[in-house]
């Protein structure tokens, strides 16, 4: 019995790596939700940009992430290397950052913003990789809820900085000011380079042994199930929005830039909090039925924020919105890799990430 209890490793067994990538994860996060939740207000209420551009940048931007995730996991196996390509891609992530500060168009905010999703599309697939390289079977489910834990934490924390600085700046202001963006843009450089530097000093790379074939982007060989699973996600993905536009909604309701942040931090709790016993869940009642609670939770959030006519309404619209992520972000995923053959579970993320990147930027226009 003994021996059987220490074949289940622990948090202090998790090697560097694991440490290093959760690090650096945390203080991306902080640095990234600081800005990203309040630049829908920035470009409205600054720049006065109309809905339809801001859904536009959105788009483009995510389009352009989830596309680049296809080829930097291909290129980490082809060069050999997991580590330097994720630093690479966390670096320019982070030297784009300090150009939101001059932004004097909308312009000059999408390209940064689009420079900001190369950064994330060039990391993830190597970052990914770095964790599983350097874990054996027994402890991946550990040490990617770990940097999952970390991700999202800094999604928390990032938030409440913007809010304490929204709030020493400006109060109870209903619209953001260009000083105050400004602010949270300076203050959140600090830990977007203070990630970048965790990740270069602190991981160390592993041997690449095996080689992936160019990505694809297909369904031929994914099987009938897939397909059809593709085809119910990408028309429920074009009745999708970018989330900014629900920014703006709060704020159109009477919501003021603190109010905003303070329900996007109940989101990210509840997001956190649902995420693993729904995912749990879905291996005893089956996959479909939360994906289905789920869109169904999603199709009465929307309709809530169409006929929201108070404040508060929307604070519960948003904690419900994040039960809607934590039914079915993670549980997809899982689905593809129920459905597919083991050995075309590449293939099969690859095609299941291009098609919703595509589609993000009809369905921000929409």
């Amino acid at each position: 019995m003994q021996q059987q209890q220490s074949d289940f490793p622990g948090w202090r067994d998790l090697p560097r790596n694991v440490w290093a990538v959760s690090i650096t994860s945390f203080f991306t996060d902080i640095s990234s939700e600081m800005i990203i939740n309040i630049l829908p207000l920035f470009l409205n209420n600054v720049l006065g940009i109309r809905i339809n551009i801001i859904g536009l940048i959105e788009g483009v931007a995510e389009a352009t992430a989830s596309i680049l995730k296809l080829f930097s996991g291909w290129l980490s196996d082809k060069i050999r290397q997991r580590k330097w390509l994720a630093v690479i891609g966390y670096g320019i992530s982070a030297i784009s950052k300090p150009f939101f500060y001059y932004a004097g168009s909308w312009g000059v905010v999408a390209g940064v913003r689009w420079a900001d999703r190369v950064g994330k599309g060039v990391r993830t697939a190597p970052r990914d990789a770095l964790v599983a390289d350097s874990v054996n079977e027994c402890q991946r489910g550990l040490a990617f809820g770990l940097h999952r834990a970390a991700d999202t934490g800094g999604a928390v924390v990032g938030i409440i900085l913007a809010l304490v600085v929204v709030w020493m700046a400006q109060a109870g202001n209903v619209q953001l000011s260009r000083d105050t963006f400004q602010k949270v843009v300076l203050i959140s450089l600090v830990p977007a380079f203070i990630a970048v530097v965790a990740l270069a000093i602190l991981a160390q790379d592993v041997p690449v042994i095996k080689q992936r074939q160019l990505p694809k982007f297909a369904f031929r060989g994914l099987g009938k199930q897939f397909v059809i699973f593709m085809i119910i996600v990408s028309i429920f993905d074009l009745g999708n929005s970018s989330d900014a536009f629900l920014v703006l909604r709060a704020q159109d309701r009477g919501a003021s830039v603190l109010g905003v942040l303070g329900m996007l931090v109940i989101f990210n709790l509840v997001y956190t909090l649902a995420s693993i016993p729904f995912g749990a869940l879905s291996d005893w009642v089956g996959r479909r039925k939360i994906i289905a609670g789920g869109w169904l939770l999603y199709a009465f959030v929307y309709m809530g924020f169409a006929m929201a006519g108070q404040t508060w309404h929307i604070w519960i619209l948003y904690a419900l919105y994040g039960l809607y992520y934590g039914l079915t972000y993670g549980t997809s995923k899982a689905l593809v890799a129920d459905i597919v053959p083991a050995e075309l579970h590449g293939t099969a993320y690859g095609t299941y990430n291009a098609v919703l990147g595509i589609l993000d930027l009809p369905a921000s226009l929409i």
